[in-house]
């Protein structure tokens, strides 16, 4: 079963610290208010990409890679084998989601994403919150979470 994909951008520095092949899948319920990305909330937009041809451009990219959307964790069934895959090719994940860290952990089906994950920008862009001079985030409620470091109970975040 294939994803929902809206665009595949290689060599980006927008969303993690150096070049990398950013993700963005279809599919968003959080539908926060001042979304920079609003087109995105359509589950049903975007293309039908197999996990081979997503792991195909990860492969010829040779770069870390992110994982925004949309919500890519809503579609975190197909999500995990290819995070899985990605990670055995040595790759740094990042992934950007409206849910927090907390409800990740507490969801059978959402903390599968976990061991694959390196960094999790966390949280609802919230529109009164917002500033543009945060480190790959848009509001100051989002977190920056080192995933490996946060797995203990305490979040630790990176900015």
């Amino acid at each position: 079963m294939g994803l929902k994909v809206l665009k595949i951008i290689d060599g980006t520095t927008v969303d993690g610290p150096g070049l990398r092949t950013s993700i963005y899948f279809a599919g968003c319920t959080h539908h926060c208010e001042g979304c920079h990305n609003p087109q995105s909330w359509d589950m049903s937009g975007g293309v039908d990409l197999t996990e081979d041809e997503i792991v195909a451009r990860v492969v010829e990219n040779d770069l870390d890679v992110t994982f925004s959307g949309g919500d890519p964790l809503m579609q975190i069934t197909q999500l995990v084998p290819i995070a899985s895959r990605i990670k055995n090719l040595g790759k740094n994940i990042w992934c950007y989601t409206g849910y927090s860290f907390e409800d990740i952990l507490s969801s059978p089906t959402l903390s599968a994403i976990l061991p694959y994950v390196d960094v999790i920008v966390d949280g609802p862009f919230i529109l009164p919150q917002r500033n543009i001079s945060l480190h790959f985030r848009g509001s100051e409620n989002q977190r920056v979470i080192d995933v490996k470091k946060s797995m203990t109970g305490e979040i630790v975040t990176l900015f």
